[in-house]
């Protein structure tokens, strides 16, 4: 059974329910949290070990490391945090963009898989939507997100060409992974440039993670 061109569009389908959840899970928790999260950020970078780890948390709850930098940009700009505090918050927000990984690999590829919750959770945050209260209708775009993005990560898994059906392209594949020094280079630069399209460093480690699971290429 050969990969056609109709597969190749659930691939990109698929991705684009990902990126599509991840996107409305993360405005709607920048609605949730509201200015909280600025009172946070000025707090808690007095050092640059608490500035670490406030940009891990906010980063975590808004699953956008871009959104954390540009708003530490923009508090640097305003003179409410020094150049010193942004560093900090910076680095954090690159560590705390891992978490969207930790939570697509216990709950995507675990024995438990969430995605099968995906539907009776969009019927538990359909009332919310349909709240008058933006806080509850916030809270139904988070859930409705996080039902997306492992709606998407499932129909991912489903999209990916077998190995078995298809062996050209476990070839294709394998002939750039035995070229010691030069794979490395290329599949990192096939990382920054899948990136730099889809603008998700979260999406391409989701695609990796269902390439090592399935076989296409190896962990290391």
């Amino acid at each position: 059974m050969e990969y056609g061109f109709i597969d190749f569009l659930k691939l990109v389908g698929s991705l684009g329910l990902f990126l599509y959840g991840m996107k409305i899970m993360s405005e709607s928790l920048q609605k949730l949290a509201g200015n909280k999260l600025r009172n946070i950020l000025t707090a808690m970078t007095k050092n640059r070990v608490m500035g670490v780890l406030t940009g891990i948390l906010i980063t975590a709850l808004v699953q956008s490391s871009s959104a954390t930098t540009v708003m530490v940009v923009s508090f640097v700009n305003a003179g409410l945090l020094s150049l010193i505090q942004s560093i900090g918050v910076i680095m954090g927000a690159n560590i705390g963009t891992t978490v969207t990984a930790w939570m697509i690999s216990f709950f995507g590829f675990g024995k438990f898989s969430i995605s099968a919750l995906s539907i009776p959770l969009m019927g538990v945050a359909l009332p919310l939507i349909f709240s008058s209260k933006s806080r509850n209708k916030s809270l139904g775009e988070f859930i409705f997100g996080f039902a997306f993005l492992f709606m998407g990560l499932d129909f991912l898994k489903a999209s990916m060409p077998d190995l078995q059906n298809n062996p050209e392209v476990l070839l294709f594949v394998q002939n750039f992974t035995h070229m010691g020094l030069l794979s490395t280079l290329f599949f990192l630069l096939v990382g920054t440039v899948l990136t730099i399209i889809v603008q998700s460093s979260s999406a391409t480690v989701a695609l990796t993670l269902i390439m090592a699971v399935q076989g296409w290429i190896d962990f290391p």
